[in-house]
């Protein structure tokens, strides 16, 4: 009973929070998809920070199994491109004044570029893996069944963005981001105080739990370097630095929301490894922190510490939801709309986009419940998910924000449609082959795809510095 009260407290707080969004600050493209750009650096940071972890589910999963070599492969190579982001992408991304990334996908390139980088964009941020991990939350904590559980959360998070948009992901976020880190703050020490500190885990760990490949070929180890070019893409990461307060917030909001993810990192693997120790052999380590939370904890920090993960779900699935809304109806169907513009439908006084994106909020989840209850693995949904569509989408977004590399039209969308149909192709045919690993000669699908991208690429990038003139400015 005291656990539920918690958990009951903590959804509280969030509805207040989402609901509590005036009209007034609401009105227009701008207030709907961006708050009105308001975005401190404390409200940046916590936004960011709590958008980021919404697999916690996935992760426990991938510590439970291949031990620290997660922190290798799911922290320190987003570390490393947040960190390049922060440095040559976060202020320029502000400094454009525009709302999303086919926005500056139209505004560089054309209108047939900005929808297929809709489309990929689409694939990339579906919320229906964090339907799922609600879902199954749920029918853990009050015994509903799959369908129920990820049908109550999707109403949920339909409810307050429909109503609030952005700035109503903004608040919640906030609340989520102390949840987040109270839950992992809490369980860690008392696992210490419980069984001991490094000495238990490496008598009961298996010892390739403590090496950094953790038993994982080199090649799957590197292509999550490759996977983690998703920074770079990621429409949360461009919304936030859209909606920053100027172009120094944006910068230093990513570089201080490095430092809290390597904590939540530490804790997260480090639980993980406890939970390894304490439960091995687990038939569902998907359920790793659940279970281990129903062993170690009393009432209470039982109950901070599910409220925690529900806090951590929840931030992505809202942020995922709300991009994947204006994407689908904002950036695909009102751009397809004869005589529409980005450009010139961007003001307060617009309300097209703030109506098609409500819109495309409903679609978007009612499209994600069916495929929710058929997604198999968190872990491989983020993969399948970054192979196959990071190789369209990272050479034309890179090129759009640079005056000197700037692709043509033409150059950029056979990058992004060659880079796209490469990997998914190699993907479906390593599928079809059914080899050793699933994969097409052994090789990874985002190699390919990223190869034939800047291929295709190529001539358009010869072109531009031919163009220049003798002050190395792009003609």
């Amino acid at each position: 009973v005291a656990d539920l009260a918690v958990i009951a407290f903590f959804c509280a707080a969030v509805l207040v929070a989402g609901f509590s969004v005036r009209k007034s600050d609401r009105s227009g493209a701008v207030g709907f998809l961006l708050a009105g750009r308001p975005l401190t650096l404390p409200l940046f940071v916590m936004t960011l920070v709590a958008t980021w972890y919404g697999g916690i589910l996935g992760v426990g999963e991938f510590s439970y199994r291949y031990g620290i070599s997660n922190w290798l492969m799911q922290g320190v190579p987003y570390y490393l491109f947040a960190a390049l982001f922060a440095y040559f992408l976060a202020p320029r991304i502000r400094a454009t004044n525009l709302l999303t990334i086919p926005d500056k996908l139209e505004a560089s390139y054309d209108r047939k570029t900005a929808v297929l980088g809709s489309v990929l964009t689409l694939i990339l941020v579906t919320p229906a893996p964090y339907l799922l991990m609600l879902g199954v939350l749920l029918e853990m904590l009050f015994g509903w069944g799959l369908f129920a559980g990820i049908l109550v959360s999707a109403l949920v998070s339909v409810s307050y963005l429909f109503t609030g948009g952005f700035r109503a992901d903004v608040r919640t976020d906030v609340v989520e981001f102390f949840f987040m880190f109270a839950g992992f703050g809490i369980i860690l020490p008392w696992c210490v105080a419980g069984y001991g500190g490094i000495d238990f885990l490496r008598a009961n760990l298996p010892p390739l739990h403590l090496t950094w490949h953790g038993g994982n070929e080199v090649q799957y180890i590197v292509v999550w370097f490759f996977i983690a070019l998703w920074t770079f893409v990621d429409p949360s990461f461009h919304q936030r630095c859209y909606a920053a307060k100027d172009e120094r917030t944006a910068r230093r909001g990513i570089l201080v929301s490095i430092a809290f993810w390597f904590l939540f990192d530490f804790m997260t693997v480090a639980t993980g490894l406890y939970a390894r120790a304490i439960l091995p052999g687990l038939e569902e380590p998907v359920m790793a922190y659940p279970l281990l939370a129903e062993t170690v904890l009393p009432p209470v920090a039982k109950g901070i510490f599910f409220a925690g993960i529900l806090a951590t779900i929840m931030s992505t699935l809202n942020t995922m939801a709300f991009v994947s809304a204006q994407t689908l109806g904002r950036d695909i169907v009102l751009r397809l709309t004869p005589g529409w513009s980005a450009q010139s439908a961007g003001g307060e006084a617009d309300g097209r986009p703030a109506f098609w994106t409500r819109v495309g909020l409903v679609a978007a989840l009612a499209l994600s419940i069916p495929m929710a209850m058929l997604i198999p693995s968190v872990i491989g949904i983020w993969y399948t998910v970054g192979t196959v569509t990071i190789p369209g989408l990272i050479v034309p977004i890179l090129s759009a924000y640079s005056g000197r590399w700037k692709l043509p039209a033409r150059n950029a969308f056979m990058s992004m449609a060659g880079g796209w149909l490469t990997s998914t192709g190699w993907w479906i045919a390593g599928l079809l082959t059914g080899g050793e690993g699933r994969l097409l000669f052994g090789v990874e699908p985002i190699y390919p795809g990223l190869a034939v991208s800047v291929i295709a690429a190529l001539p358009g990038f010869i072109r531009t510095a031919r163009s220049r003139n003798p002050s190395g400015d792009a003609a």
